[in-house]
């Protein structure tokens, strides 16, 4: 299971090693990809093939659907780890997530999630002051 935080630079070659710990899981070769509240995505091929899977069988006349698989594919890409275990993050992905050189790398049980520090920052302080609502909200539901 990936979790944990993690502060890290992103390198002037787009470059950004990766925890030892979320190394394991991800594997050598993994997939990164826009993620959704301005960060990036990373996956192990296996869970990647998961998702894949799913949105295959979404309808393809659905402006949604189309809409939301563009976004997820369209900078998606495969990187390797080197032997410093750093990753080539494309231009596209540190833009999408407003990196420039400071970071967080989180585990979220099966993706990693890299986060401008910025960004982070200012989501866990809009959380701190909701996160007991959510939790008892969720936790009515049956989670």
């Amino acid at each position: 299971m990936l979790m944990g935080e993690y502060k890290h630079n992103i390198d002037s070659k787009g470059r950004l090693i990766i925890p030892a710990k979320l190394r394991e899981e991800l594997g050598e070769l993994f997939v990164l990809t826009r993620g959704l509240d301005a960060c990036i995505f990373a996956y192990p091929l296996s869970t990647w093939e998961q998702i894949q899977s799913k949105l295959k069988d979404l309808p393809l006349v659905k402006r949604q659907a189309r809409a939301f698989t563009r976004f997820f594919y369209s900078a998606a890409v495969e990187v390797s780890v080197d032997k410093q275990g750093r990753v080539n993050i494309p231009q596209v992905l540190l833009d999408h997530a407003q990196i420039e050189k400071a970071c967080q790398i989180v585990g979220v049980m099966d993706r990693v999630e890299i986060w401008s520090s910025d960004t982070w920052q200012a989501y866990q302080d809009e959380l701190d002051d909701s996160f007991e609502d959510i939790a008892e909200e969720l936790f009515d539901l049956g989670l």
